[in-house]
C-alpha cells in the first residue's frame, strides 16, 4: 500500500493551472520550486502561456515530453474531474487537489467529489485532498505547500490543518534544531486516508517519527491496523481535535470528518502504540524527545537537582502521571556522597546542595552514577544547567560546555534517555547549544520536560506489549446465542430482553444470576418454589421499558409468595402507567445479590470511527454523572483489560479501601475477554451494557444486562 505512495518522493513535477500572476498558488508553487532547487523536472501547465518563470509552459499533461510523477492541481473545483482525467490518461500517479468546495462545503460540492473520485479509480489516480494546503518532501526540495525556510529533518507531518502544520513547521525554525521530512495535508481524505499515509511514513526511511494533527478519521479501525504496524518500529504522535459538542461541530463543519467521541478516540489511539497528546503546544516537544532518545525499558525515573524547589516539582509532576522514582543503590549512594557536600540529598530526587555552584562538571560526574545505577532507566536533570557562567562567573563557560558535551555522550553509551530542564533554556547559552546539538532535549519548564519523559517511558511500554501480543482466534457464534438474537429478529424487536440477554451470555459460559420469567401471577407459585425463600429482585420483561428502575418497575428485597404477588401486580400497575401501550413478557424474578462489592460497569458500543469499543469503568446509577470510564477497540486482549482496570480515577476503589478486600481482577478480566468475543462473535449486537457489576473478592454478580440489535 504504501509502495503505491512513491509519487510523494518526486522526480518530475507538473503544476496544472500556472499562472504568470504572483497572487496565484500556480505561481507561487513553480516560484518555491526553483528557489528551493528542486532537483527535477518542473512542468507549467496553461494553455494560455508558453513560459512561466523561464521555464516552458506546456497547454496540456499530454503535451509534457516526459513522465510526470505528480501533479500540483491549482485549478478551481469544477475542472477536476476533467483534470485528474487528464492525469490518468497521462499516467500520472498522483495529484495534490488544492481547491475546496467540495463534501466539505455542500450536496453539490460532495458529489462533485465523488464524480472526481470515480475518475480517479478508473485511472488509477492516488488523490491528496482535496482541500489540502498541498504537501512537502524537503529531502527532495519538493515544496509544494509554500512553507519558507524549510529544514529537512526526521520528522513527519500528516494534519488535517494547514495552520497547524504551518505552527509545528515555524515552531520547528524558531527552536532552531528541529528539521522535517515530509508533510502532507489530507484535506477531506477523499481518496487516500489518514492510514495509507501512516504506512508510507512507517516505510520512509528519512522519517523517525511521525506527528498527526487529526479531527476526524473516515477509516478509524483501518488506522489503528496501520498504527499499530507503524509503532512497533517508529514512534507516532497525535493530537485530536474536536474533544468538545463545540469542538466536533467545528470539525465536521472544517473537513467533513466526524470526530466522535474524544475518549473512544485516545482509548483505541493509545492501546495501538500511538502517543496521544491533550495539548498542542507539547507536540513537537514530545516528538523531539521520541526522534532523539531510546524509550526506557521502565517508568523508572532518577532525578538530578540543584533546587530543592525544581526537584519537587519534578518529582511530583512524574509521580502524578504514573512513574515510579527507585531508591538509588547504596552503591549509587556512596559514589554521590564522595562527590557531593554533606548537605546534599542521596535519595531519589538527587539535589545537589550546591555542590555545582563552583564546579558544573558535577553535573556530569553525578549523572555518571546515576545513569549506572540498575535501578534507573532514564535522568531528568533540573533546575541551572546551562547558566552558570551567568548566575555565577563567566569563568565557568568553558567548563559548564564541557559538561554539556559529557552528558550527550551518556545517552549512546548507557543506552537510557536523558532530558535537561533549564530555566535559562530561552537565553541559549553556548553549554545549552551543545547540549542539544548532542542529540539531548532542554525545556524551560518542568512540566514539558516530565511529559515528554513520560511519553518516552509510555512509548516504550507500548511497544513491548504491541510486539508480545499475538492475535487470537475468532470466537465461532454459538447456536444457540444465533437463535436468541434470531428470533427477537422475528418478532420485530432491536433489543433482547433481560432474560435472553442472561441466556446468550450464558451459551459462552458467562456466569448469570439464576432467574425465573413469571409471565402471570399462576407462575408465582413456580418461581418461589425454585428459588426458595431468600430475598428476591422483581423487574418487568419489556422490549418497551429499558430503563426499569424509572418506571418503577424493579421491587427488591421480596420474601414470600403474598410479596411475591403484591410485587407482581405494583410491577405491571407502574409499568403501564409509564407506557400504556408497553408489550409486557413478565417479571424476572432471581435472587438479591449479596451485599458488598463494587460497582462497575462493561459496555460494549459500535463507534462510527473505529468499530466496535468496550468501555469500562464505575458503575451504578451515576455511571452518567461521574463518567468515570475508560475504552479500548475490539479484540481487546488480556493486557488492555489489564491497562483498562489501572486507567480509571477510582482505580484505588479496585484494591480495596477503607479495610474492604481487592476485587478479583482475573475474574473482572476474564468476563471482559469473554463480552469482547461474543460481541465479535454476534456483530449485530450493536450495544451491550452490564450495569451494574458487582465485583467482590471471589467473583462477580451480573445484575443487569441490556443488549441492543442493529
Amino acid at each position: 500500500m504504501a509502495q503505491s505512495l512513491g509519487f510523494l518522493n518526486p522526480n518530475s513535477v507538473a503544476i496544472v493551472g500556472a499562472s504568470k500572476d504572483p497572487t496565484k498558488r500556480g505561481f507561487r508553487a513553480i516560484q518555491t520550486l526553483l528557489k528551493e532547487k528542486f532537483a527535477g523536472a518542473i512542468f507549467p501547465i496553461n494553455p494560455k502561456e508558453t513560459e512561466i518563470l523561464g521555464l516552458p509552459c506546456h497547454p496540456d499533461l499530454d503535451s509534457v515530453p516526459h513522465e510526470i510523477d505528480l501533479a500540483l492541481i491549482c485549478t478551481p473545483a469544477r475542472t477536476l474531474p476533467a483534470m485528474v482525467k487528464a492525469c490518468g490518461e497521462k499516467g500520472v500517479k498522483g495529484a495534490v487537489v488544492l481547491a475546496g468546495g467540495f463534501s466539505e462545503a455542500c450536496d453539490e460540492g460532495a458529489r462533485l467529489e465523488q464524480e472526481m473520485i470515480s475518475t480517479a479509480h478508473q485511472f488509477g489516480v492516488r488523490l491528496v485532498g482535496p482541500n489540502t494546503s498541498g504537501m512537502f518532501n524537503t529531502h527532495k526540495a519538493c515544496n509544494l505547500v509554500g512553507f519558507s525556510d524549510l529544514e529537512p529533518g526526521s520528522i513527519g507531518i500528516l494534519s488535517q490543518s494547514g495552520n497547524m502544520a504551518l505552527s509545528l513547521v515555524t515552531e520547528g525554525q524558531i527552536n532552531g534544531h528541529m528539521g522535517f521530512s515530509t508533510y502532507v495535508g489530507v484535506g477531506n481524505e477523499a481518496d487516500l486516508q489518514f492510514h495509507e499515509y501512516l504506512d508510507y511514513f512507517g516505510d520512509d526511511e528519512k522519517t523517525k517519527v511521525v506527528i498527526a494533527y487529526v479531527e476526524g478519521l473516515k477509516n478509524g479501525h483501518a488506522f489503528l491496523e496501520s498504527a499499530r504496524r507503524v509503532c512497533r518500529i517508529k514512534p507516532v504522535v497525535l493530537y485530536k481535535s474536536g474533544r468538545t459538542e463545540i469542538g466536533q461541530s467545528a470539525a465536521k463543519s472544517h473537513t467533513g470528518a466526524l470526530a466522535g467521541s474524544y475518549g473512544v478516540a485516545r482509548g483505541a489511539l493509545q492501546q495501538a502504540g500511538v502517543t496521544v497528546v491533550s495539548q498542542s503546544d507539547q507536540i513537537l516537544s514530545v516528538a523531539e524527545a521520541l526522534a532523539l532518545l531510546p524509550a526506557p525499558p521502565s517508568k523508572r525515573i532518577a532525578i538530578l537537582a540543584d533546587g530543592g524547589g525544581h526537584a519537587t516539582i519534578a518529582a511530583d509532576a512524574l509521580t502524578e502521571l504514573g512513574m515510579s522514582l527507585p531508591r538509588l543503590t547504596q552503591q549509587t549512594r556512596e559514589r554521590l556522597s564522595a562527590i557531593l557536600p554533606p548537605a546534599a540529598a542521596l535519595a531519589n530526587p538527587v539535589d545537589v546542595a550546591g555542590g555545582t555552584d563552583s564546579n558544573p562538571e558535577v553535573f556530569a560526574d553525578c549523572a555518571e552514577a546515576i545513569l549506572s545505577d540498575p535501578n534507573v532507566d532514564a535522568l531528568l536533570i533540573v533546575g541551572l544547567f546551562g547558566g552558570y557562567a551567568i548566575r555565577f562567573s563567566e569563568t565557568l563557560g568553558p567548563i559548564e560546555t564541557h559538561t554539556a558535551s559529557r552528558l550527550g555522550g551518556m545517552v549512546e553509551r548507557f543506552g537510557k534517555p536523558i532530558i535537561l530542564q533549564s530555566l535559562y533554556a530561552p537565553m541559549r547559552t553556548e553549554s545549552l547549544v551543545t547540549l542539544r546539538a548532542a542529540g539531548v532535549p532542554v525545556h524551560e519548564s518542568v512540566e514539558r520536560a516530565v511529559h515528554c519523559l513520560v511519553s518516552l517511558a509510555e512509548y516504550g511500554a507500548a511497544r513491548r506489549r504491541i510486539a508480545a501480543e499475538k492475535p487470537g482466534d475468532k470466537a465461532a457464534a454459538s447456536a444457540a446465542a444465533t437463535s436468541i438474537v434470531e428470533t427477537a429478529r422475528s418478532e420485530g424487536r432491536s433489543s433482547l430482553l433481560e432474560h435472553e440477554a442472561q441466556a446468550l451470555l450464558k451459551a459462552y459460559n458467562i456466569a448469570v444470576p439464576q432467574s425465573v420469567l413469571a409471565c402471570s401471577p399462576e407462575d408465582l407459585a413456580q418461581a418461589s418454589e425454585q428459588l426458595g425463600e431468600v430475598p428476591l429482585a422483581m423487574k418487568v420483561v419489556s422490549r418497551d421499558i429499558l430503563h426499569k428502575s424509572d418506571a418503577g418497575a424493579v421491587k427488591l428485597n421480596v420474601v414470600g409468595e403474598t410479596e411475591m404477588k403484591q410485587a407482581y401486580s405494583t410491577i405491571i400497575e407502574n409499568s403501564l402507567a409509564y407506557r400504556a401501550n408497553a408489550d409486557i413478557k413478565g417479571v424476572l424474578i432471581s435472587p438479591m445479590a449479596r451485599r458488598g462489592g463494587v460497582e462497575i460497569i462493561i459496555g460494549v458500543t459500535r463507534d462510527p470511527q473505529f468499530g466496535p469499543i468496550m468501555m469500562f469503568g464505575l458503575g451504578g446509577i451515576f455511571v452518567e454523572v461521574l463518567k468515570d470510564v475508560v475504552f479500548r477497540s475490539l479484540p481487546l486482549t488480556p493486557s488492555d483489560a489489564e491497562e483498562m482496570l489501572g486507567e480509571i480515577k477510582a482505580k484505588a476503589i479496585l484494591g480495596g479501601v477503607r479495610g474492604a478486600p481487592p476485587v478479583d481482577r482475573k475474574a473482572i478480566i476474564d468476563l471482559m475477554l469473554r463480552i469482547s468475543a461474543v460481541c465479535l462473535a454476534h456483530p449485530e449486537i450493536v450495544e451491550l451494557d452490564l450495569n451494574p457489576i458487582l465485583a467482590f473478592s471471589d467473583g462477580y454478580t451480573l445484575v443487569d444486562a441490556r443488549m441492543i440489535l442493529g
